[in-house]
């Protein structure tokens, strides 16, 4: 089984195509060329056939003209200039790697901080999980006490941003994480 994640939870994709679902990919670039609000991106679906594939675009079509009549173009001609211009592409590729293996390295630590503090608890998924932001496993009470008692910010749904993870705040954040999950890591 591959890893799939959707809101947070593991999915078997096995299962998911044995059930008749299509499987999609929304990739966007707003985060990697830090292009937010932008509306660049891209929407990938694994269609069964040409007829499939049509109506789908028909009705992903219908809904972005119903979101915009037309999309600004600044973001599109940057990418374009970026990926089409060896030598910006690479010092591009260069950055995206910097931030990409502080982001991992900061993954590493604070899952190796909470290993320290819990053994009862897995936190393999900080790790297995690839991005900006990590689905942390914490239930929305845990959150708020995150919030309230320790000043840590994430979504209701326990969604953190790894950009905030530094080598100076991780074990701050992995203790206050283990204070709000003790409850749970004794069941």
């Amino acid at each position: 089984m591959r890893k799939c994640y959707t809101m947070g939870f593991e999915i078997d994709e096995k299962i998911v195509l044995s059930d008749g679902h299509l499987i999609g990919c929304a990739q966007s670039f707003a985060k990697n060329m830090g292009l937010y609000g932008h509306r660049v991106g891209c929407l990938s679906v694994l269609a069964n056939d040409a007829v499939q594939a049509s109506m789908m675009r028909s009705q992903l079509q219908q809904i972005a003209r119903s979101m915009y009549g037309s999309p600004p173009m600044h973001g599109l001609l940057l990418v374009s200039t970026i990926l089409t211009n060896l030598e910006i592409k690479a010092l591009w590729e260069r950055e995206l790697k910097v931030m990409t293996n502080r982001i991992q390295t900061m993954r590493t630590a604070l899952r190796e901080e909470l290993e320290k503090l819990s053994f009862s608890l897995n936190w393999q998924h900080i790790t297995d999980q690839v991005g900006m932001f990590c689905f942390s496993g914490l239930a929305p009470n845990e959150v708020e006490r995150l919030r309230k008692e320790f000043h840590i910010s994430m979504t209701i749904d326990g969604r953190i941003s790894m950009a905030g993870v530094t080598p100076s705040n991780a074990t701050y954040i992995a203790n206050a994480i283990h204070q709000v999950t003790r409850e749970r890591a004794r069941m």
